[in-house]
């Protein structure tokens, strides 16, 4: 996993600007194959992302995955 001060700092999402669902990791439904969101990255804010980029939304860790989702990770909180 990245270290959580790798990982940019995006604040919240903007209804405004493009960006991808976000999941939790224990939530298969992002795997269903009716779900019609494929792309090669992720967006957050409008900013595309690669697929295995982390940011911080907040106070959570985000993983851009396949399909162009964003997966939740944790904390971005230093422990």
């Amino acid at each position: 996993m990245a270290q959580a001060h790798e990982a940019p700092h995006v604040g919240a999402p903007d209804p405004e600007l493009k960006n991808s669902p976000i999941f939790d990791e224990s939530d298969n439904e992002y795997l269903s194959l009716d779900l019609e969101i494929e792309t090669g990255a992720c967006y957050f804010n409008g900013t595309a992302y690669a697929i295995g980029d982390y940011v911080c939304s907040g106070d959570e860790l985000l993983r851009c995955e396949e399909r162009g989702v964003w997966v939740r990770e944790g904390s971005c909180l230093a422990r």
